[in-house]
């Protein structure tokens, strides 16, 4: 297992190679799958990729498996409680914006079932992007996609999904595939 060639960036941590191996760039079409993963992405912000992953579980535990019906609804006493909460990152501005993406979210889902999943797959028309990258210099932290997809998402009033964050999400939910070309998984997303 250990002779496959993936992208550098995970490493030889079993978890993150595990990921990598299992769902980064696996494109992902459920709605709600897509908002977790979106809040997860911003709650990396300024960290790695890798502090989340080790705490996803305790993310998923304290926001309700991430259900936006239940999160929508949390209160200042779910803020604070979030806030005490040592198994995920305590970021009030984070928590916050999580909040009221949710809310954002079932706004979308009210006007038309599913339709955060065409949304989020509107900027690259609901294909994959397949980059070429032959090294992990190859790739952008952002593309004209994640800025177009930031500003449209900051219209509609979701926070913590700027350019940058837009991207990463983008590639760990397959939206565009950038495993470099010498990775195992590479061909197998194309």
């Amino acid at each position: 297992m250990n002779d496959k060639i993936r992208c550098h960036w995970c490493g030889d941590d079993p978890q993150y190679r595990d990921y990598h191996d299992q769902e980064w760039g696996v494109p992902v079409y459920d709605g709600r799958a897509l908002f977790e993963k979106l809040i997860l992405d911003g709650f990396q912000a300024g960290l790695s990729w890798i502090t989340i992953l080790r705490r996803r579980d305790n993310f998923i535990s304290a926001f309700d498996q991430f259900d936006p019906v239940k999160i929508a609804a949390y209160d200042e006493n779910d803020v604070e409680r979030l806030m005490n909460d040592t198994g995920i990152i305590r970021n009030r501005m984070k928590i916050v914006a999580t909040i009221k993406n949710a809310k954002c979210y079932l706004e979308m889902e009210n006007e038309k079932p599913g339709s955060f999943s065409d949304f989020i797959w509107s900027f690259t028309d609901s294909k994959v992007k397949q980059n070429k990258p032959k090294t992990m210099g190859d790739i952008p932290a952002q593309s004209p996609e994640s800025v177009a997809m930031s500003k449209a998402l900051k219209k509609r009033g979701f926070g913590f999904c700027g350019p940058t964050i837009c991207y990463a999400f983008m590639q760990a939910v397959g939206i565009i595939n950038d495993h470099i070309v010498s990775c195992h998984r590479y061909e197998k997303l194309k």
